[in-house]
């Protein structure tokens, strides 16, 4: 008899990962184990969220959460991203389920090529409507938004700028204040 392996796993693998402080994630079948995040992505993540969730929250647009809850996008992309906004129906016992409207993804050393290249290829053709990326190193927030398949830039800033966004009018994120 011949025992054959996975070569894909699913949310089912996933459920079944140890709950040994590792944060892992699944993305199109593949297995991706990160550290934790430092004190700068820590900071950043803090105060993008107040931000966010006085906006998306306030405004009746979306709930918005921070790591670590997973995110459900299909049975062999299950994900944790810094921060998400959602609507309160994509919300279950298990996490978020389905494309939100963003996703946030903060630099650290370690997942800078993965947040870049993996999960923003995955993001794009899953739907994800808004992708940012913050990058304390940098000091920089790129706000991308998909378009015929893929992530077009729709504005960014770095250092002390204060930037808005096309889609959210009123949203104003002041840089500064996510730089430690």
């Amino acid at each position: 008899m011949t025992t054959r392996l996975k070569s894909k796993l699913d949310y089912s693998d996933y459920a079944d990962l140890p709950n040994d402080g590792n944060r892992y994630e699944i993305i199109d079948g593949d297995l991706y184990v990160t550290p934790a995040p430092g004190p700068a992505h820590q900071h950043a993540l803090g105060k993008l969220f107040r931000c966010l969730q006085d906006y998306f929250e306030a405004r009746g647009i979306g709930e918005v959460f921070f790591a670590p809850i997973d995110l459900i996008l299909t049975v062999r992309d299950v994900v944790q991203p810094d921060l998400v906004v959602t609507e309160s129906r994509q919300v279950s016992a298990r996490g978020i389920e389905g494309a939100p409207l963003l996703v946030v993804e903060i630099l650290s050393p370690s997942t800078r090529g993965q947040d870049r290249n993996v999960k923003a290829q995955r993001y794009a053709t899953l739907g994800v409507p808004h992708y940012w990326i913050v990058d304390p190193e940098a000091r920089r927030l790129e706000c991308y938004r998909l378009e015929g398949g893929a992530y077009a830039l729709v504005v960014e800033g770095a250092g002390s700028a204060e930037i808005g966004h096309p889609d959210w009018p009123g949203l104003t994120i002041a840089l500064t204040r996510l730089w430690r």
